[in-house]
């Protein structure tokens, strides 16, 4: 029977780490809305550059584009099940994920929430640096567990020695702020949609302090996990 998890965290809560944790241990797909988009954008297509405009100022992508693109690819891992990372981020798009994924009977069995103060939210956001191999490979210069490696005159991905750069949009405090602005948000926010998800039942609900060491937040969830 397939497996499907929702997995919510601020950015820079290491959502995304845990998550191919998680996807490794079910065999799932792993689908983050941000890959979605990324690939829209690089294959030029219309909803690609449309979303292309919100995400370099840092704002919310209308759900009109979003929920399209992410609905064509659940539907793609029906049989094998998925974890999603990055979606809904709203209680709007909560309601109609909801609404769409008990029209397509594919239950929801996880919602996987990774709790982080917003400021250690921030401080990690500027401090990450993505492989160009793999962005779930952690690579971190303030975190000594998790720093780079340097080879060569420059610092390269700890666990493959791909190469590492900083999205522009993780060095300007104010489109971090409006993403944060966007996730702490309860009344229709990524927070409502949360609390949305327990409230309605169904899933089984796993909380975890993200503030922990990478190793602690996966013992806590994979405890939890059937």
């Amino acid at each position: 029977m397939a497996v499907n998890i929702l997995a919510f965290g601020p950015n820079g809560s290491g959502k995304g780490t845990q998550g191919a944790i998680v996807k490794e241990k079910y065999n799932i797909d792993h689908i983050e809305s941000g890959a979605i988009f990324r690939e829209h954008i690089k294959g030029g297509t219309e909803l690609g550059m449309k979303a292309k405009a919100f995400i370099e100022r840092g704002d919310l992508v209308p759900d009109e584009i979003t929920i399209p693109m992410v609905l064509e690819t659940l539907k793609k891992s029906k049989a094998k099940g998925w974890l999603l990372d990055g979606f809904p981020r709203s209680l709007a798009q909560a309601e109609a994920l909801d609404k769409a994924l008990k029209e397509a009977d594919m239950p929801l069995n996880y919602v996987i929430e990774i709790l982080l103060d917003r400021q250690i939210a921030k401080d990690r956001i500027m401090g990450r640096r993505l492989c160009a191999n793999d962005n779930n490979h952690p690579n971190h210069i303030a975190f000594e567990a998790i720093k780079p490696v340097e080879k060569d005159g420059k610092l390269v991905c700890r666990v493959c020695g791909g190469d590492l750069s900083a999205r522009a949009d993780d060095q300007d405090e104010d489109a971090i702020g409006k993403r944060h602005d966007i996730y702490y948000d309860e009344k229709t926010g990524t927070m409502a949609a949360v609390n949305y998800f327990k409230k309605a039942g169904g899933a089984k609900v796993i909380s975890v302090d993200g503030s922990t060491s990478i190793k602690a937040v996966t013992e806590t969830i994979m405890s939890q996990l059937a």
